[in-house]
């Protein structure tokens, strides 16, 4: 699935392809995604402008004077800007036109994405008003995360995991995370010291912004290209690795299920 440093690699490949188009049509050839794609959207987003592209949690948001498109890749879906006579494929379900003579493709074969619509501030959004912070803003910080952890007895991991706490930080980067900061993923999240969660709050911010600045540099361009971002397995400590030695300690790293997640660990760095 996607996770944050994915789709915001997605706007940055995206958006100087799509910022300041004029939308000439809409082609839409599945609309039966997560969430029905609304009956009105050729109609809203015909002849808009697209002023602005930004990323909100894993949602992309293009902003129009009438209104916003909210998009979601789901778990396997992507974005690839094409030259409008390259014809589509299977599973190649939304495409947006522009007056320039290119277009955003929307390819999603297990249709778990969504393509929504509205006329009002996106960020109130049923889908998104219940967020918590961006990771990467001056609102996550360790003052705020160790205040949500108070009286918490669910395990620190599925704590980071939760996006109404901080959003984006998914299996493999709190993962990875927790091992930077040497924390066991099972500890109860209201356990955890506060200077703990200064270094916590410190990688998670370190093991995201290292994982985005990785995909961008993987990933040249999204015109006629794929639409798949880089990933950061090359970098990964822990995630994906039961049963081979720990980067620092040589120990084997171990795999549990948490949550209903594969999450590893090393016994031994973290405690």
């Amino acid at each position: 699935m996607p996770e944050l440093p994915e789709v915001e690699t997605t706007k940055k490949g995206i958006a100087p392809y799509v910022v300041g188009e004029t939308v000439s049509n809409i082609i839409i050839r599945e609309r039966k995604l997560r969430w029905p794609i609304p009956t009105s959207l050729k109609r809203s987003l015909k002849n808009q402008l697209i002023r602005k592209l930004r990323r909100r949690a894993k949602y992309l948001l293009f902003y129009t004077d009438k209104g916003c498109m909210i998009l979601h890749l789901g778990m396997s879906g992507n974005l690839r800007v094409l030259d409008n006579t390259i014809p589509h494929e299977k599973h190649d379900h939304v495409d947006i036109v522009f007056e320039s003579g290119h277009l955003l493709r929307f390819h999603d074969p297990r249709k778990f994405g969504s393509i929504l619509w509205t006329k009002d501030d996106p960020l109130e959004h049923k889908l998104l008003n219940q967020l918590g912070p961006e990771p990467l803003s001056n609102e996550f910080n360790v003052d705020y995360l160790f205040a949500k952890s108070r009286k918490r007895t669910l395990a620190v991991k599925t704590f980071i995991m939760d996006s109404r706490m901080v959003v984006g930080v998914g299996n493999i980067y709190a993962s990875e995370a927790l091992f930077r900061a040497g924390i066991k993923p099972t500890q109860k999240a209201g356990s955890v010291s506060k200077a703990r969660y200064e270094l916590l709050t410190t990688e998670i911010k370190n093991v995201l912004s290292e994982a985005i600045e990785k995909g961008g540099t993987t990933l040249r361009d999204f015109y006629n290209g794929d639409g798949k971002p880089g990933y950061f397995s090359q970098e990964l400590n822990v995630y994906g690795r039961e049963g081979e030695p720990c980067k620092k300690c040589k120990k084997k790293i171990k795999m549990i299920r948490l949550g209903q997640r594969s999450t590893f660990f090393c016994s031994h760095c973290q405690k």
